[in-house]
């Protein structure tokens, strides 16, 4: 596929798809008239690259661990370094602190919209046997 559909499945700018191959973590073949054409895999891969990026971890990070998540998952990290190691656990822990607190306030989000929407059903049926 081109850039254009690749840009289109994942919602992602076709700016920014040339920017991850720069980055190294997407790759294109190239047409004989010089485009860029993408495997299937990339549809999935960009996602991921997109969650990770929301998740807070960088590129330069981004692109160690995506060999990992590939399925079949084939974990091989010749270049595992005790900084690397600790670097992912810091980025896993501060991943699980924002998960906890985006669950918090969803929760709070949906206590609110209970709350009103029951006032507003309650101030319905007043209204309605006045």
């Amino acid at each position: 596929m081109r850039i254009g559909e690749l840009s289109e499945r994942t919602n992602t700018p076709r700016r920014l798809l040339r920017y991850y191959e720069e980055q190294g973590l997407i790759a294109a073949d190239r047409s004989p008239n010089g485009y860029r054409e993408y495997d299937e895999r990339f549809v999935d891969r960009v996602m991921q690259i997109r969650g990770l990026l929301d998740a807070g971890l960088s590129t330069r990070i981004i692109k160690q661990i995506l060999p990992c998540l590939d399925k079949p998952r084939v974990i091989h990290f010749p270049d595992a370094t005790p900084e690397m190691l600790a670097t992912l656990q810091r980025e896993r822990d501060r991943m699980n602190t924002r998960i906890e607190c985006l669950i918090r306030n969803r929760d709070a989000m949906e206590e609110y919209l209970d709350a009103v929407s029951g006032t507003m059903r309650r101030d319905a049926a007043r209204e309605t046997s006045a």
